[in-house]
């Protein structure tokens, strides 16, 4: 299989789940003009699981080091399935969460409020689960970005809530920052973050983890995506009948979205053994800022802002790329 052996190349990786976990949401914005996002959602899930598929049996199948995919998921012990299904059941109920946030208040306020929560309380997680890399300058960089979230909330409420339920919205992307925090812990748990090449006997490689946790979340979404549907944040309740009568171009946007994510996940996973999970996840977390580029220059979610709005939201950008920037040398 693919290891990354260099902390530069696990950078890149990271970078590359950076984006990934900031664009994703481009996919569900594009279904909206015709399609609700509980319904979006089902896509969103199957995607997951198909480019996790192909990712195992391609760059988890291929090379000279370590495991491959279908070797690795055999000798999978019990303590490490539950442990990346229970990891794919907390992300999917912290993601329906996010997805309705989105829906509601917009992609630059839901995303850097709600995974910027995340990314300050997931990386605790992560770093007391499996110390690595200098923790001063790991959360001086946390730090800034905390201070970036605050500038972001500002900036939202200073702009005009012209949307029903905006700030069930705002609710719904703190809940869903909360949970996060802690999916990736019990997903690393099960992986041997020291050693890819040859993994501890009952332990997983990224590529096993990665299909095992989109399972996680397509078991888990015929529960939470159901009664979502019925019982929806906001509108009328939606069925499965609605959901199979979408044409084929709207279907594939929502499996793009799954795709997308599920790259920047596998390669979070994946470079986690060189850079450690805290650093993996915190870099990767960076998608707020990706996310408000988006809801800002291409969505105009912020036309029509107060006076200072615009202000906010440099310093905001300013902050998280110093932010990251020290992420990245609390690794050297």
């Amino acid at each position: 299989m693919f290891i990354v052996n260099s902390y530069a190349l696990a950078v890149l990786f990271c970078f590359i789940t950076m984006l990934c976990w900031g664009s994703w949401a481009n996919t569900q914005k594009l279904a909206a003009k015709s399609w609700r996002y509980e319904l979006f959602y089902w896509d969103y899930v199957i995607g997951m699981v198909l480019f996790a598929l192909l990712l195992a049996f391609t760059m988890g199948s291929i090379g000279s080091e370590g495991r491959p995919f279908l070797k690795d998921l055999a000798q999978m012990d019990a303590s490490s399935f539950w442990s990346i299904i229970l990891g794919g059941v907390i992300f999917n109920a912290s993601n329906i969460l996010l997805s309705a946030s989105t829906s509601i208040a917009g992609l630059a306020v839901a995303f850097p409020l709600g995974v910027g929560i995340s990314l300050v309380l997931g990386t605790i997680v992560n770093y007391i689960g499996a110390p690595k890399g200098d923790p001063v300058l790991l959360f001086i960089g946390i730090a800034l970005i905390v201070v970036a979230i605050i500038c972001n909330g500002i900036a939202s409420g200073k702009v005009e809530k012209k949307k029903e339920g905006a700030n069930k919205g705002i609710l719904l992307a703190v809940l869903a920052g909360t949970l996060m925090a802690f999916f990736y812990r019990f997903v690393a748990k099960a992986m041997d973050l020291d050693n890819f090449a040859n993994p501890a006997a009952g332990m997983v490689t990224p590529y096993t983890a990665i299909v095992i946790f989109s399972l996680g979340v397509l078991v888990s979404n015929f529960v939470f995506n159901t009664l979502v549907m019925r019982k929806p944040f906001v509108g009328e309740p939606v069925t499965y009948k609605q959901y199979f009568q979408g044409n084929f171009k709207t279907h594939l946007v929502g499996i793009l979205g799954g795709a997308i994510w599920c790259l920047g996940t596998a390669f979070s996973y994946i470079a986690s053994g060189r850079a450690g999970a805290a650093i993996s996840y915190a870099l990767g977390q960076g998608a707020p800022m990706i996310a408000a580029i988006w809801g800002v220059f291409i969505w105009k979610e912020f036309k029509g802002a107060r006076k200072g709005v615009y202000g906010l939201l440099a310093v905001m950008f300013c902050l998280f790329i110093a932010g990251l920037a020290f992420i990245i040398l609390s690794g050297n």
